[in-house]
């Protein structure tokens, strides 16, 4: 059975307060494979009475395949170069929450986007995890390896270090998806309106 927020009055006041902070710019989820950006993002978008938009779904209909197969007919720089357009185009299309790939955050030209045109939360997670979560899905191109648990540690070394440019980190793990979206909107309203941060274990706070 799908979980259902049921926000106080309170946090209904808390969301109406970020999305009038946010004005046009949007909400991007940014951090790995596996990390929950497009599970936290659908119910973000819910609480913010925003568009849901999903990166992946979008360069899938802009290239008309799948990101395995654009992946096997083009290569991953191709993708990289689609990818960056259409975040771009989504970005320009109004404030809304957009889950972005787990490589997009990579692009500095992305990273400078994202950053003049909308907050960004890197929703982090252990190894363990990720693995947990992807181990079961075929479609994930890079994991097409012969270790993937050691693609995984090299993928997290490589890709920290520019997540770590996101406005606010929310470690993602375990607990019910409704306390992850909790935590973003806390991290939101203290950096948009000035609001009160609350210490929890997961909100690791404006970076």
């Amino acid at each position: 059975m799908p979980e259902t927020a049921t926000p106080t009055s309170a946090s209904t006041s808390q969301e109406a307060e970020i999305t009038a902070a946010l004005g046009t710019r949007s909400v991007v989820l940014v951090g790995m494979m596996g990390a929950g950006k497009s599970t936290i993002g659908r119910r973000l978008s819910v609480r913010l009475r925003l568009p849901f938009l999903d990166a992946d779904t979008e360069i899938e209909a802009a290239a008309g395949m799948s990101i395995p197969d654009i992946f096997e007919a083009h290569g991953e720089p191709q993708f990289r170069d689609g990818e960056a357009r259409v975040i771009a185009r989504l970005l320009d299309s109004g404030p809304a929450v957009i889950a972005t790939g787990g490589g997009a955050f990579m692009r500095e030209e992305t990273r400078s986007r994202i950053g003049a045109k909308a907050v960004s939360i890197w929703l982090k997670a252990d190894a363990d995890i990720i693995m947990r979560r992807v181990k079961r899905r075929a479609d994930r191109p890079l994991l097409q390896t012969a270790d993937p648990a050691a693609t995984v540690g090299r993928l997290m070394r490589e890709r920290e270090p520019a997540y770590q440019h996101a406005d606010l980190t929310i470690w993602s793990r375990d607990v019910p998806h409704e306390k992850i979206v909790d935590e973003c909107i806390e991290g939101l309203h203290a950096l948009l309106c000035g609001g009160a941060a609350k210490e929890t274990p997961g909100r690791m706070g404006a970076t």
